[in-house]
């Protein structure tokens, strides 16, 4: 498991579901890492900035520059 994977579901994962979301990591691939957002993050209007606040925490944490891409899992529930 890399250390961005890691990150996402070590220390992301538990904040998000603090809040009814979950996020899952996907990929990783040329600076671009790619989330799949499921329960509340699935329908959240301001998914950006959570994005955004992701990036943020991985390069503050991790000193790795990554552009988060989000999936939404539909339907808009929590479904794992």
């Amino acid at each position: 498991m890399n250390k961005v994977q890691n990150y996402v579901e070590k220390i992301l994962q538990p904040k998000l579901q603090g809040d009814g979301g979950w996020v899952e990591f996907v990929k990783l691939e040329g600076g671009e890492l790619s989330l799949l957002f499921r329960g509340e993050c699935s329908k959240c209007l301001i998914l950006n900035r959570c994005c955004s606040w992701i990036e943020d925490e991985i390069k503050k944490d991790l000193k790795t520059n990554v552009k988060v891409i989000a999936i939404r899992k539909k339907p808009y529930f929590q479904d794992v």
